[in-house]
Formats: structure tokens, sequence, C-alpha cells
């Protein structure tokens, strides 16, 4: 067989589309999103690369109009799960022989695929079911994932030519196996990216997977599998279910052959896979990889000097796109005192200009939450501040179901750092702020810092060097990514790699080789050249 040595073709960020009036590509996207709208998908699991339907079906419905149909998928049982974990397992010997080159190339085809033909596709999945506007979608499920899938190929080769150096006499070489099993990957409905990540990072290094998106995001994931296969993804490599969330737990977690986790959601629902991987440790071949993203609090922090409109224009955005419903949102900040009417001027002005609806009009800046559950527990937590003694609504605070989840962008004055909101992760937009005496600046960085139980993403402003140096070190473990004089939001693949610690999960670095360093077992290869011929050492003499 012929070998070589195989350079990958130029990779970089994929450029962002802006869809401003009169281009063809707001005119495509348009016309996808209308067509796409008016017809019924019917959505199925994907198993040993067959579509499965059940017939107990759910609704897809778009959290903009939950009225509408656009269609259905189908759930699964145990039985599904089970015959996803062994097509997995009976795929798995093939997928790990494959060619380096061979794997890559599906996956950068992939990444070309949604580049191409799919972009408008899977834009528009992604504003229907997830209701996110033009920009949020094309910067997630399409340039996110792109990135994700040709630089998840460029550090795969990077991880490969990492080798052991070699004596005389002796050749060292370190192997990258697949995890001896199969791997779990649990994806969120709030980034289409993210979903496509999961299972993709995992399978690239040789794994195969067992994948079950959220029941949330089924549009988005259907069209994500859809270009694996297009792609050419072998038979059986990635499983996608739609499977009750605790009956495949129990299964998936007592499995002999589960190798690891990839996770993306709550915080108390990884920790409770963390204590069943835990409790089941004696059943299996292997200790489990465990890799998770979880929740955030994340911060905004001004020093008294910064300049008040671009504090404003931070929060605004940072607290308020895709209405807060990422786990980098700004959730909270600190303003101190001799600048909050400034920055409260310039925000509250800001916010009177926003538009919510549909995000098939791109004028919008803010559609709906995601669900009904996620609207009640966000209007509870509105209607409390309404009535506390601690809390003044500076702006919004309205709610209405009647046709979608909307919650209007609401922003909070409390006088009690610690007020519920203030600690508690809410995935809305609802944005707290606590106003703290000039002179001491310091003292609320502290209080920025041991506020949270997560340290997934922060941000500080301020022109003095000084000031940022002390507040870095002074922060430097409250957020995984950190933001000097910027939103805390908007990571870019391979330029700001993302992740947090603490109760934001275990920092293992979405769109680094970090990551897929995770997917792997390394195996050391020592080879003695010319071996000894007699066992006596020159000290024996």
């Amino acid at each position: 067989m012929s070998k070589g040595t195989f350079k990958l073709p130029p990779i970089d960020n994929e450029p962002i589309r802006s869809y401003a009036p009169g281009t063809t590509d707001r005119e495509g996207l348009q016309k996808t999103y209308d067509a796409m709208w008016r017809e019924q998908l019917d959505i199925p699991m994907f198993i040993n690369g067959e579509e499965v339907r059940t017939g107990d079906t759910q609704r897809v419905i778009p959290p903009h109009d939950h009225k509408h149909n656009v269609g259905q998928y189908h759930l699964g049982t145990d039985e599904h799960v089970n015959q996803a974990i062994k097509t997995a397992l009976d795929a798995k010997e093939e997928w790990a022989n494959m060619s380096v080159q061979n794997r890559a190339a599906i996956f950068l085809k992939a990444a070309d695929l949604i580049a191409g033909p799919y972009r408008n596709k899977i834009n528009a999945a992604t504003m229907i079911n997830q209701s996110k506007t033009a920009f949020q979608t094309e910067i997630d499920a399409a340039c996110e994932l792109i990135d994700f899938l040709r630089f998840n190929v460029k550090y795969m080769y990077e991880i490969l030519e990492e080798q052991p150096s070699s004596s005389t006499g002796v050749w060292n070489r370190m192997e990258y196996r697949p995890l001896e099993g199969f791997v779990f990957a649990i994806s969120p409905f709030n980034f289409t990216a993210i979903a496509g990540n999961l299972p993709s990072s995992a399978a690239l290094m040789g794994n195969v997977v067992v994948w079950k998106p959220s029941f949330h995001q089924a549009y988005s994931a259907h069209i994500v599998m859809e270009v694996f296969r297009k792609a050419g993804l072998p038979k059986g490599v990635i499983n996608m279910i739609f499977t009750d969330p605790q009956e495949t737990a129990d299964i998936v977690f007592a499995h002999p052959d589960f190798a690891g986790v990839h996770f993306t959601g709550s915080t108390d629902v990884f920790k409770k896979i963390w204590q069943t991987i835990g409790s089941n440790i004696f059943k299996y071949k292997t200790y489990p990889r465990i890799v998770g993203e979880t929740g955030g609090k994340d911060f905004v922090w001004m020093y008294p000097e910064a300049p008040a409109l671009e504090v404003a224009t931070a929060l605004n955005r940072g607290a308020f796109e895709f209405q807060g419903q990422k786990c980098s949102a700004a959730s909270r900040a600190y303003i101190p005192e001799s600048r909050w009417n400034e920055v409260k001027t310039h925000l509250v002005n800001q916010l009177k200009s926003i538009q919510m609806g549909s995000p098939r009009d791109f004028n919008n800046f803010m559609t709906a939450v995601i669900h009904e559950a996620s609207f009640d527990k966000l209007k509870s937590y509105i209607d409390r501040a309404k009535q506390s003694d601690e809390a003044e609504i500076v702006f919004g605070g309205n709610c209405d179901k009647s046709k979608g989840y909307f919650i209007e962008p609401t922003v909070i004055l409390t006088s009690n750092p610690h007020y519920e909101t203030m600690e508690e992760e809410l995935f809305g937009p609802v944005l707290t702020i606590y106003v703290y005496p000039d002179n001491e600046w310091k003292e609320s960085l502290k209080l920025v810092d041991q506020t949270s139980i997560y340290a997934l993403t922060g941000a500080i402003f301020s022109d003095d060097r000084y000031v940022v140096e002390y507040a870095t070190k002074a922060l430097e473990n409250a957020a995984g990514n950190f933001y000097v004089n910027d939103k805390p939001t908007g990571a870019v693949v391979n330029q700001q790699p993302f992740g947090g610690a603490r109760g934001s999960g275990t920092n293992d670095k979405a769109g680094s080789k970090w990551n897929l360093l995770r997917w792997i077992s390394p195996r050391t290869i020592k080879e003695t050249l010319v071996p000894p011929t007699d066992y006596r050492y020159p000290f024996m003499d």
C-alpha cells in the first residue's frame, strides 16, 4: 500500500456573513427559512446509519410561535439505547483502523458542506427550532461548527506529530489510540456547533459515539447528522438517539464498555453523572473520561475610570444576545457608584431601541426563550424581584407567552450583592447589577470572585494597566475565559479555547488540542535496534 506524509489544506476561521440588506446571502437565507417553515419534517433517530422511526413522536416547536409545527421527531426506548451501543461497538475496530487522512477527510468535507450547500439549511433550522437571530445563528451553526470540524483535524495532526526522543540504539514512538469502548455525547439546545462538536471530536480521534442531542434542538441536530452522512461517515460511528434521559443514563453508565462522556449542560446534571460513574466504577473495563462544560454566572466588572458607553454596550450584547441563553452570557455586573447613572443612561437608551419577535424579521435583536419551563422560571425570578425590598427593575420585566415565549430584556438593580439573581444561573435575558463604592474597588473584586460557584467567563473594563494587572490576578480562578474591555461572550475556535472550572466544568477547552487529548489513550513503544546478549553490566567487571 502506498504511503505518504500528507499536508493538510489551509485552515483558518470561517468568515462571518453579514446578511445585510440587499445581499444575496440575506435573500437566500430568508427563502430557505420560509420554505422550511412551511415543511413538516419527520425526524428519525440514526442507528447503524439507518433511519429509525418509532411512531411515538413529539412536535418540533418554534419557541417564537409555539402554536406552529414544523414537524416531529421520534422518541426511542431502552431497546434503541442498547442497539446504539451495540452498533457503535461493532463499528469500533474498523473505524479505529481507518487511516488518519481518511478520517480527517470526512470531517473536512462536512465542514465544506456546511460552508457551502448546507449553510442556509443548517442556519434556518437553528433559527426556527432554537429562535436565534440570523447573526447569532451564523456565528454558531455555520462558522463555529465549521471551525470546530476544520481545526480539530489540524489539532489531531499536531498531536500525532508529538513524539518522544530516542537515545542511541533505541527508537521510541508514541501511538495515539482511541479509548477502549464507546463515548457518550450529550449536547444542549443552545448551540448547534456544540451539538456537532461533542460527537465529532471524539469520533475524529477514532472513537465510536452514542449521541443524545437535546429534544429542543432536534431539527438542527438532524441537519448535522445529515451532513455527517453526506460527508461519508461510516455506519455505526455516530448513532443519534432521542430517548428518555434517565433511562438512557441508567443503561449507558452501567455498561462495561462505557469509556467516556462528552457533556454540555447543567451543573446539577453533570454532578449526578459524575456521581453515577463513581458508583459504577467497578463495572468498567477502563476508567472513563469525564469531560463537561456546564453552567455559568458570568460577570462584568467596571473600574471607576472606564468608559461608560463601552461598558453599557458590552452589557447589552453580553446579557441579551440570544436572549441570554449562553452559558457565557453576562448575568451579573459590578458598577462603581460614581458612574452608575451614566452607565444606566446609556444602557437604558440602547435597550429602548431593541426589537423583539421572530428571527425571520432581521430587524429583531432578540427573540423567544427556548420553552415554557424556561419562560416560567424566568418570570418567577422577575416577579420576586418586583416584590423584593432588595431589588428594583431598572428596565423591562414584562413577559408574554401567548404566542411565543417572550421575556423582555430585564435589568435588576440590587442593594444586596448576594441577592438570588446575583448568584443563581437563570439562563435568560436577565441582568442584575450591584453598585459598589468607588474606593472599595479592590474589595469588589473579592466579591466578584467569591459570589458564584461558577468560573466560566468574566470581563473587566479599565484603561489603567495597573488595574488590569491587579484585577486579572485577583480573578485568576473566577473565569476560564477572561476578557479585558470586551463582553464575556463570543469565544472563537483557535482564538479563545472555551471552558471553565469550579462549578462550570472540567475546563478541557473546546476548540483546542487539549479537548482532543481527552479522547485518546497513548501507547509508548520502545524498540531496541540491537538487543544486548550479555546480562552483565560494566560495573560488575
